[in-house]
């Protein structure tokens, strides 16, 4: 086992006792640093959505975490998008070699490799990912998956405290988007695979691609969508 479970709860109760009166960006940067420590590997962050259900970089522990964002944002794929449309975590051992990503490897950096990404739920779904990277290829094994699942467990419950506070920053602005909107865009996707037999991600990029297209918020794409099934299905591009 990779993790150990003793320092893991340690980890875990050390986070829950830290100031509650800190604000969202200083309490994941608090969990980013502990995961980080925890796994000993080359870098942690953490990515949300914005108000256009993008991903984005919210922190990180080093610059590899900014480029594994860039790179998926350039290519419309990778783990951490696949992590939050399909709302489970996402392993890879080799991101520069996953048939899942053929994209990914020619936008992303080398010290990239192995890249692990877990779900931060609120609410009805996710609203963002928490992600571990290294600079060689690896393995990810039960307690490594263990140890995400219990960081976003506990990043959902600092995060809901937050909002209930009424933080007013740019970030939890877009979590309470995240949370209004987010079951009207889960429904058009689910309406699109049975529509068009696309799978949940291809789905997800289709509305988001029609949504840069057009300027509007991919929340504003799928609520017409639901409204007026006859819309004519949104192209897949060919290379898809």
């Amino acid at each position: 086992m990779h993790i150990d479970t003793g320092q893991l709860q340690e980890s875990l109760e050390r986070l829950k006792l830290a100031p509650r009166e800190a604000t969202l960006v200083e309490m994941l940067e608090r969990i980013i640093t502990a995961v980080d420590a925890l796994f000993d590997y080359d870098g942690a962050g953490v990515m949300f959505v914005d108000d256009k259900d993008e991903l984005h970089h919210v922190g990180s522990t080093n610059e590899m975490g900014r480029n594994l964002e860039e790179a998926q944002l350039a290519t419309g794929e990778g783990p951490c998008i696949d992590t939050y449309v399909q709302d489970q975590i996402i392993t890879s051992a080799d991101v520069h070699r996953d048939p899942r990503w053929p994209a990914l490897a020619a936008h992303l950096s080398g010290r990239v490799v192995a890249v692990a990404g877990a779900p931060i739920r609120l609410g009805s779904g996710p609203i963002g990912t928490l992600n571990v990277y290294r600079s060689q290829a690896q393995e990810w094994d039960d307690s490594d998956i263990a140890a995400l699942r219990a960081y976003t467990e506990l990043a959902s419950g600092l995060l809901m405290t937050a909002i209930s506070a009424r933080d007013h920053s740019v970030l939890a602005e877009q979590l309470q988007y995240a949370l209004t909107y987010r079951v009207i865009i889960e429904r058009a996707v689910g309406f699109m695979m049975a529509a068009q037999g696309l799978d949940a991600v291809t789905a997800f990029t289709l509305l988001r691609k029609q949504a840069r297209d057009s300027r509007r918020r991919v929340a504003d794409i799928a609520t017409e969508l639901l409204n007026d099934p006859t819309t004519p299905k949104l192209p897949v591009e060919e290379d898809r």
